[in-house]
């Protein structure tokens, strides 16, 4: 474990405690050495509500059979969970190489973000990181053709962005898609991360893709690996890594080879050098993984250990930012902390998209849409008035 750093993890349940123990450690003989009497008196309903929760039973089920004291009914059950995890993976598995044959037919660049693509590289196999959708990457260019063919193929697009002005281009990052009879989502993104923020344009990362050596029918595209840990950080950071399956994800990164020289100037030219420290820290502290000696600029300073304490928050409960409604002191916290991500830059940014008008605006004074650009100059007259009336900003979501 890194000495630089120490978190304040007192707070966190036994039973997150007993999973990290199993989660770092590898071989047998380490993880026969566990302490049995952390798993005395453990609540092991807790225990299998956290390995699903964070998504890491497929990396336990065989761990578990090499110590004594584990219910026979927690292994069953996560053994369940992990055959049902492989089938899927096996599904998405061949709806990602079918579309991305459909949409090479169609002219269309695709970039798959994570799903089977990434387990195979991170993890060597499918069945040991669940999937619940597909995560793929087109230019913003490409948005209607790929509505239009996703509906042939019998999509049906899940959230209608509201938008005016054309701000979903810059608000939001992706569109759902569901196909109710395979059943599978597909998330269309065309930003790696909502704005308003700074990342990698598309061509920049299409120009810099891998393909995957496990593509059998056709090619199959993804980030390069510092574009991949870029993304994989701040993805998880936004969502308060309050799933342990993105810092495992950033365990196994940290077993490749990283150039981090590459990975310092791309994090520096995106404002995201003190977010690269936070997965680093959490990864040392919780994980046991060593932060490389080339990546100690990520960490100098108390910004990057200050988002790091923060995030510990989201485990030590359980808080899950995909169910609605998301409590109000989390929503809360998330908010604050989303704030706190943010370099100097992206906080000036951020402020003054407020403003650029939101749709709530034309909800509360429609107006033709060659007068839309009356909404500029009402903005504060209209966020004012629903202020005053409670009405606010509430259907955006918190992540």
């Amino acid at each position: 474990m890194n000495q630089q750093v120490e978190l304040n993890l007192k707070e966190l349940p036994k039973e997150f405690c007993v999973l990290l123990e199993f989660l770092k450690r590898e071989n047998e003989s380490a993880i026969t050495q566990i302490n049995k009497e952390m798993l005395a008196d453990l609540d092991w309903q807790e225990f299998y509500n956290l390995a699903i929760h964070h998504r890491v039973f497929p990396l336990l089920v065989s761990k578990l059979k090499k110590v004594d004291g584990i219910p026979n009914e927690v292994t069953h059950l996560l053994y369940q969970q992990y055959r049902r995890n492989t089938f899927r993976m096996l599904q998405l598995s061949a709806e990602m190489e079918q579309l991305s044959h459909i949409f090479s037919e169609n002219d269309i660049r695709l970039l798959h973000l994570k799903g089977p693509v990434l387990a195979s590289d991170l993890y060597g196999e499918l069945s040991l990181r669940t999937c619940g959708d597909l995560d793929m990457l087109v230019s913003i260019d490409d948005v209607n053709q790929v509505d239009h063919l996703l509906s042939s193929l019998g999509y049906e697009k899940d959230d209608y962005i509201e938008t005016v002005l054309g701000d979903w281009r810059w608000r939001h990052h992706h569109v759902t898609y569901f196909h109710s009879e395979k059943p599978i989502k597909v998330e269309i993104h065309w930003r790696l991360n909502p704005g308003p923020g700074f990342e990698p344009s598309f061509n920049e990362l299409w120009q810099r893709k891998r393909v995957s050596s496990n593509s059998t029918s056709c090619p199959v595209y993804y980030l390069e690996r510092e574009d991949l840990f870029f993304f994989l950080v701040t993805h998880g950071a936004r969502h308060g890594w309050s799933r342990l399956r993105w810092l495992m994800d950033i365990d196994q990164m940290l077993r490749q080879d990283l150039q981090w020289g590459k990975l310092e100037r791309r994090f520096k030219q995106y404002n995201a050098l003190h977010v690269g420290g936070q997965a680093l820290i959490l990864t040392s502290q919780l994980l046991n993984v060593p932060i490389p000696e080339k990546a100690q600029n990520f960490i100098r300073g108390n910004h990057s250990k200050f988002l790091a304490q923060e995030a510990i928050f989201y485990l030590e409960r359980m808080v899950s930012l995909h169910s609605l409604p998301v409590p109000e002191n989390v929503a809360f916290y998330h908010k604050k902390h989303l704030f706190h991500l943010m370099s100097v830059q992206q906080r000036l940014l951020f402020i003054l998209s407020f403003l650029y008008p939101y749709p709530e605006d034309a909800d509360t004074l429609p107006l033709p849409k060659k007068l839309h650009f009356l909404y500029f100059p009402l903005r504060p007259f209209l966020w004012a008035w629903r202020k005053s009336t409670k009405q606010g900003l509430g259907r955006r979501r918190v992540s």
